[in-house]
């Protein structure tokens, strides 16, 4: 806003609605991308940690360079695209994952007001944005005319699609409890009635929680990118900065399904007791401290908990969430009609 009332009397409205708005595009996604790059530190050290090593430590201090100097490194290794692959497709599908993924975060509101685009239906943008990330996977592995990244795509898109059913489900409580599909208003109904963890919906936080690490591909339901089955899954005749954009585009997913999992439980940017010190902090902040406590969750289930099997995973979605998450969209309706406790939108008065 500072950015455009100095444009708009030099160039105009247009352009300077235009500009303010492609600068702060430009300087969020650095900010994601410097986060993503501790997040992804931060998961190393976790896992280092639980298992008594140090990780990475020798690039800066206390290695806080180490992912800066990875990112060189895939940027100036050479691309080495093999023979029988189909070019345009097998370049064109890393940049579709990463696109889509960093896309999702237009509707995602990290304080009060500061979202590039509040639209009554953000949520199923994001829904439908992180859908379509499959095809980015499944043209890598159909691309790279090899059977291993092959089957390792068809893998993975399978296990995306069983578990964003689930997600669906999970989301239509929360639509229900809310009374809206705007994220915003989702949070500040959180601000009358407490986070949704602590209310009916805390299996439906569970739920959620676990479907978004087998839809991000964590472990441990890392199973198109099994290294004891399938070489290295969907993006194993990859190298340098086509490898790099789909291990960036995992990342921001992850980001992005922390992000979810504030907003949507957790009460987004507000703080966890209304006091007077604690609502002095900005919004941003505890938004940010909640991403990284779930992202923190997200990390050390990938240090404790063993790999899963492929039939294991698909019963997990198909015979437990599905009829779960059913079931209780079903109690959730069941509750409101029964008790007349219907939402009221925050913007309706």
């Amino acid at each position: 806003m500072i950015l455009y009332d100095a444009l708009s009397g030099w160039l105009g409205n247009e352009w300077a609605w235009l500009i303010s708005n492609v600068v702060s595009i430009l300087l969020f996604i650095v900010v994601l991308l410097v986060m993503i790059a501790y997040i992804l530190l931060a998961d190393r050290k976790i896992w280092a940690a639980v298992m008594l090593r140090r990780g990475p430590n020798v690039v800066g201090a206390f290695g806080l360079l180490q992912s800066f100097a990875d990112l060189l490194k895939f940027v100036f290794k050479e691309s080495v695209i093999p023979a029988g692959a189909n070019k345009g497709v097998f370049l064109l599908a890393p940049l579709i994952t990463v696109t889509l993924a960093l896309g999702a975060w237009a509707v995602v509101p990290i304080d009060k007001g500061w979202v590039f685009a509040d639209i009554n239906v953000g949520i199923l943008y994001i829904f439908a944005i992180s859908s379509l990330g499959v095809y980015g996977i499944i043209m890598g592995g159909w691309a790279s005319n090899s059977k291993y990244p092959f089957l390792g795509s068809l893998r993975s898109a399978a296990q995306m699609v069983s578990y964003e059913v689930s997600i669906g489900l999970v989301i239509i409580t929360v639509l229900l409890w809310a009374g809206s599909l705007n994220l915003t208003e989702i949070v500040e109904q959180q601000r009358v009635h407490g986070w949704n963890v602590f209310t009916l919906l805390f299996p439906m936080f569970i739920i959620f929680f676990i479907s978004a690490l087998a839809e991000t591909n964590r472990p441990p339901f890392d199973l198109p990118e099994a290294e004891s089955e399938l070489v290295a899954g969907y993006q194993v005749e990859y190298s340098s900065t086509p490898y790099l954009l789909f291990m960036l585009g995992e990342y921001v997913s992850i980001v992005l399904m922390c992000a979810m999992t504030t907003i949507l439980f957790l009460g987004g940017w507000l703080p966890p007791l209304n006091i007077g010190f604690l609502n002095a902090v900005p919004g941003v902040i505890w938004f940010v401290i909640k991403v990284w406590m779930v992202f923190f969750m997200f990390a050390m289930v990938k240090t404790i908990v063993p790999r899963y099997r492929y039939d294991q995973l698909m019963r997990l979605g198909w015979k437990v969430f599905l009829p779960v998450s059913l079931l209780w969209v079903i109690l959730v309706a069941g509750y409101l009609v029964t008790t007349g406790s219907f939402p009221v939108p925050v913007g309706v008065h």
